[in-house]
């Protein structure tokens, strides 16, 4: 269903994005922001997910400005190689890896209006797009690591934004999702009974009812603001 493409920044840097297509004419378009692991064979089957329901899918690679060609599992290993990655693209100078963000949303606006999803790292870049880059109709971010703490809390975004967290989620507690939800009264924030990654088939993690139900409410946020 999918292919890899070959995207260009503003700045004329060149990155790869996996890109499926929907069966017949899109309905719009989502951009799939990938977690700390690359885009490996579990963002390219979201991807894919969101192709059979209509959408054009574009899923940029977000590391390859450190590291090219990263596809990682989800071993204690995988898991220290895509935290210095994801360290090393935080440290970038400003503003880092969001014109190759950018660039995928241009490239998905062929579809019509765009939606971004993202998870965990991806989860953040995508709150933080919500706010910083043009082109978007919705935002739908999964468990963000760090989103909830220090500046990120008070971004304005300018789409609407559906939220995802996890209740057992360590990474992300929910003193902080509480927090949040205050500073930012206009953003939809679901909580479930899961852990961080609870969307990933591929993860110790994955919650199978709280996944489902958070992709049922994401796929009717982006038909209600995209479609």
């Amino acid at each position: 269903m999918g292919q890899t493409i070959e995207l260009t920044s503003a700045d004329g840097f060149k990155f790869p994005a996996y890109v499926a297509q929907p069966a017949g004419k899109p309905r719009g378009a989502v951009v799939v922001l990938q977690e700390i692991f690359g885009v490996n064979s579990h963002i390219r089957s979201v991807a894919d997910g969101y192709a059979a329901e209509g959408y054009l899918a574009v899923a940029p690679a977000t590391f390859h400005r450190v590291k090219q060609g990263v596809e990682l599992g989800y071993t204690e290993a995988d898991m220290k190689a895509g935290m210095e990655l994801k360290a090393a693209v935080e440290g970038l100078p400003a503003p880092g890896v969001m014109p190759d963000i950018q660039a995928a949303i241009d490239h998905a606006a062929q579809a019509g209006k765009v939606g971004i999803v993202g998870y965990c790292w991806g989860g953040l870049l995508t709150w933080r797009s919500a706010s910083q880059l043009k082109g978007l109709a919705a935002a739908a971010p999964y468990y963000g690591g760090g989103m909830t703490v220090g500046e990120e809390p008070t971004r304005k975004p300018t789409v609407p934004v559906m939220v995802h967290f996890g209740e057992q989620d360590h990474w992300i507690p929910l003193d902080t999702v509480e927090a949040f939800k205050k500073a930012q009264p206009g953003v939809t924030v679901h909580l479930y009974d899961a852990n961080h990654g609870f969307n990933c088939d591929q993860r110790g993690s994955y919650n199978e009812a709280a996944a489902k139900l958070a992709r049922e409410r994401t796929l009717a946020f982006f038909a209600q603001h995209i479609a």
